[in-house]
């Protein structure tokens, strides 16, 4: 009887938790990848991949939005997502994004490729980022992404001849047709059509099969952290731009006003992030080194009479360098003309200006001190010899000597300090 009342209050209380669990939602894990895929978005992917493990979630869903990017990066989201044990869903959306060059790549590396109406995915042409290509590497880097991008879309059967062709012809198509001729599984207009569509359906994952429960599942999601927002907004080559010329003009005002400590500091970080941003961007050492001309040519504007044209030459000087400073045939890695022009300018002024007045300073005769003395004018207190005598100068007394006898009275100028000691001579009449 009592074995039997235990039982009972067991099942009792353990009975709602039991019901809980089991009628627990599934989740799925959704970030956001708008912009250049670079070695930021990789990482933010990359730990994404491994949250959605941990919390055991039913998919992962990218939404993506990218013009494309760098090739290792993108390789390595590739590998990521393979390796995947929860199902990685790349979703093209919102309406009007694009899965462009290497992220048709991210897209057919998905376990399940979906599009938003009115996107389109293609052009995954390679290009060479920061250098030139002949016509023989132009071949090998194209045949070597024909292939990858092939042996991806037949591991997830998906049709590996256009595939092929968006790589060697940089053909691109809608979402209409992509899901025609088996390039994606699914359009959905929203992320709820999503779930409901992929519902039910066994994707291969690299450690087995797994069925789906999507219905309903409860949408958590993974916003970018600030630390990726700073570092993916220092990748815009734009804004390392800026952060260049800002470490620039830190440290040259440091370099001329010693001391101040802060324009230092703030111009080394400035440095070093931009320097970061460099490891990701197609730098153009040529066009790096023509700002740098560009920047001497103002210093010596100061110190050479040119009558503007060392001006003038630096600021062609930065603009043609700014021009070359990123050299890529994708737009999105290139600088604006409206950050150029307006950079050129500023840093014209902001050199010469600056410059000027450090050397201004520099030539300016010491005021304090007893070299502020030399040159001032006094009266002499005593008869004055190359020995001994006393003047009064800047209402102080001092200990004095000439090289020539000056009578008491006179009118001195100070030449030389030694000590407590003045040499002076007498001021011509």
């Amino acid at each position: 009887m009592a074995l039997s009342l235990i039982f009972i209050s067991t099942v009792f209380f353990l009975s709602p938790l039991l019901y809980s669990v089991e009628n627990k939602k599934p989740e799925v894990l959704v970030i956001t990848v708008s912009g250049v895929i670079n070695p930021v978005s990789a990482e933010y992917i990359g730990k994404s991949i491994k949250k959605a493990s941990e919390m055991n979630a039913e998919v992962l869903i990218i939404e993506l939005d990218t013009p494309g990017g760098l090739d290792t990066s993108m390789r390595s989201i590739v590998k990521d997502i393979i390796g995947s044990s929860v199902p990685v869903v790349v979703y093209v959306s919102p309406s009007g994004a694009r899965a462009a060059s290497a992220g048709v790549f991210i897209t057919m590396a998905a376990h399940i490729a979906v599009m938003s109406p009115g996107t389109n995915i293609g052009a995954a042409h390679p290009v060479a980022v920061g250098e030139k290509m002949d016509k023989v590497m132009t071949e090998k880097a194209t045949n070597d992404a024909a292939a990858y991008i092939k042996s991806i879309a037949e591991s997830r059967g998906r049709n590996a001849k256009w595939a092929e062709d968006a790589v060697r012809k940089s053909i691109s198509t809608t979402e209409t047709e992509a899901l025609k001729n088996n390039i994606i599984d699914l359009i959905a207009r929203d992320m709820n059509a999503l779930l409901s569509g992929i519902d039910g359906r066994t994707i291969k994952t690299a450690y087995g099969d797994r069925k789906l429960k999507t219905q309903g599942a409860k949408i958590i999601r993974h916003e970018i952290d600030l630390r990726y927002k700073i570092l993916n907004l220092i990748s815009d080559p734009n804004v390392a731009y800026i952060l260049m010329m800002l470490g620039f003009y830190g440290l040259f005002f440091e370099l001329t006003n010693p001391g101040a400590i802060f324009p230092g500091v703030i111009g080394g970080i400035c440095l070093i992030l931009a320097f970061y941003s460099f490891q990701t961007l197609p730098v153009n050492y040529a066009g790096l080194l023509l700002i740098i001309i560009g920047l001497i040519l103002f210093i010596l504007e100061v110190k050479i009479v040119s009558y503007g044209m060392l001006t003038i030459g630096g600021i062609v000087s930065i603009v043609l360098g700014s021009l070359m400073l990123f050299e890529s045939p994708m737009p999105f890695l290139k600088l604006s003309l409206s950050i150029i022009i307006p950079v050129a300018i500023v840093t014209a002024i902001f050199f010469v200006l600056t410059f000027r007045l450090a050397y201004k300073a520099y030539k300016r005769k010491p005021v304090t001190g007893t070299e502020g003395l030399i040159g001032m004018e006094g009266i002499a207190k005593t008869d004055i010899t190359n020995t001994e005598g006393m003047v009064i100068v800047h209402g102080e007394y001092w200990s004095a000597y000439s090289d020539d006898v000056i009578q008491r009275g006179e009118r001195v100028i100070v030449e030389d300090v030694s000590g407590l000691k003045v040499k002076v001579r007498k001021v011509n009449k």
